[in-house]
């Protein structure tokens, strides 16, 4: 297992209450590992607490990249949350937490 800060960096966004967290390989040749471990559904489930709503993923396959759109993600948004991190900046480095297998095969841990 290895985390995601050992092959991608992350830049987190806001708009309202949904949350844009983008998913970057440093080396081209581990963007397949990304695409096939960072699915939709383990990002949902890592930000368990945190997310309320759907999480959609896109692929940006010529840039290596990931792009996640959190929704009901910022407790009602900057205006609105008493959180200390109402932008939730803080959320790139928490997915950079999570750990994926090393190879592309399937575990039992998927």
């Amino acid at each position: 297992m290895r985390l995601l800060r050992e092959l991608a960096h992350s830049r987190t966004g806001d708009k309202g209450d949904t949350s844009n967290i983008s998913l970057i390989a440093y080396d081209a040749a581990d963007y397949p590992l990304l695409v096939r471990w960072v699915t939709a559904a383990r990002v949902k489930a890592h930000f368990t607490g945190i997310v309320q709503g759907d999480v959609v993923r896109y692929e940006l396959p010529r840039l290596g990249a990931l792009n996640f759109v959190l929704e009901h993600a910022l407790s009602g948004g900057v205006t609105r949350s008493l959180a200390l991190d109402a932008h939730g900046k803080s959320l790139s480095s928490a997915l950079l937490s999570m750990a994926i297998p090393d190879t592309m095969e399937e575990t039992a841990d998927e």
